[in-house]
């Protein structure tokens, strides 16, 4: 399956679609997001992504606290707070694709609610995200499908069977394209608990697009995960690690992802295809560096070659070294100096 996104694919034969995971690292800023978008296009992404969630969707009680190291102090605060002061509503989100539009980068989001999925089509996004809180809240996945978008879903935390419950929704309400996404629910996460193998065994189980959500230091993970055939890759960005919230010290900043996604395309050109054989541009060096056959030393017209007249070196224009049997025994038709390249024009037959 390959789906279009714009002037983008995802899928079978596609560059992987790299994405910057804003997330809430615009600190309820619209300035600090539309700067996160400029420079996520200039480090070379294909789309960033949002999170237009609504904080009464998944927190009721405030006493909930959430704890994490910001700016190197750890800090303590209560959830609701926390996620409030980042939510994006339908005005900050129509506004932010405008100007991703206008910078010719992909913007997508996670909503939380039919409203929230209502707030993504009004702003003319072409791409929906299930985070992995949400796998199982069948009835939004279900009414994602029903949107008509192509849906990403995020795995994190998931047994196979819930992944698979969360498939047969989609397609039951309807859903065409969908993208599934390998990821641990754990910021970071050690390499230890990453398991990229899941890769292919999500994509034989479900015979759908596979991507990675990446939440590691460094780009190691994501650049194996590519090696895999992840056809999605998204990582957590930030324009400072040193700004303050709760994701901008596990997040990438804009040279960094400018790495990861220069490392993605040479690795792309470094898979190339699965057929065994010497490529193309090996031609020469196979003439090249491979061995022939030589003479050893010089030798008179009508000599019967013995085994220990024949060397082996450079160029490999001539016979190879396995044809040792064959020219054994055999009478030359010509004079032959020491290095000769040894042909079948040079014996009686």
């Amino acid at each position: 399956m390959t789906i279009s996104i714009g002037t983008k694919s995802i899928g079978d034969g596609a560059p992987c679609f790299v994405v910057a995971e804003i997330g809430i690292n615009h600190n309820g800023d619209l300035d600090l997001a539309r700067k996160s978008i400029d420079a996520a296009r200039a480090a070379g992404a294909d789309a960033v992504k949002l999170q237009n969630y609504r904080t009464e969707d998944f927190v009721s009680d405030r006493t909930l606290t959430y704890e994490y190291t910001s700016r190197g102090q750890v800090v303590r605060e209560a959830q609701w707070d926390m996620f409030k002061r980042c939510e994006l509503d339908r005005a900050g989100l129509c506004a932010l694709a405008d100007h991703a539009r206008a910078a010719g980068i992909v913007l997508f989001s996670t909503p939380t609610s039919d409203e929230g999925i209502a707030d993504i089509q009004a702003a003319g996004m072409p791409l929906l995200k299930n985070g992995s809180d949400y796998l199982t809240n069948t009835p939004l996945i279900e009414a994602m499908a029903r949107s008509g978008l192509p849906t990403v879903l995020s795995t994190g935390m998931a047994t196979l069977g819930e992944i698979d419950d969360a498939v047969r929704a989609f397609t039951a309400a309807g859903g065409k394209e969908l993208v599934l996404l390998v990821c641990t629910s754990r910021y970071p996460t050690p390499p230890s608990d990453v398991h990229l193998r899941r890769l292919p065994s999500l994509r034989a189980a479900f015979d759908l697009p596979v991507g990675f959500s990446d939440h590691t230091d460094g780009p190691v993970a994501a650049l194996g995960s590519v090696a895999l055939g992840a056809c999605f890759v998204e990582k957590h960005f930030t324009l400072d690690r040193e700004l303050p919230g709760p994701d901008h010290r596990f997040s990438i900043e804009p040279g960094e992802l400018a790495e990861l996604v220069s490392g993605i395309r040479t690795l792309e050109a470094s898979l190339g295809q699965g057929r065994v054989g010497y490529t193309e541009g090996e031609s020469a060096a196979r003439a090249g560096y491979r061995l022939s056959c030589v003479a050893a030393g010089g030798l008179e017209t009508g000599h019967v070659l013995a085994a220990t007249e024949i060397a082996f070196r450079r160029p490999g224009h001539g016979l190879a070294p396995k044809l040792v049997p064959w020219l054994v025994g055999r009478r030359l038709l010509r004079a032959v100096p020491r290095g000769h390249v040894f042909l079948p024009e040079d014996f009686a037959s």
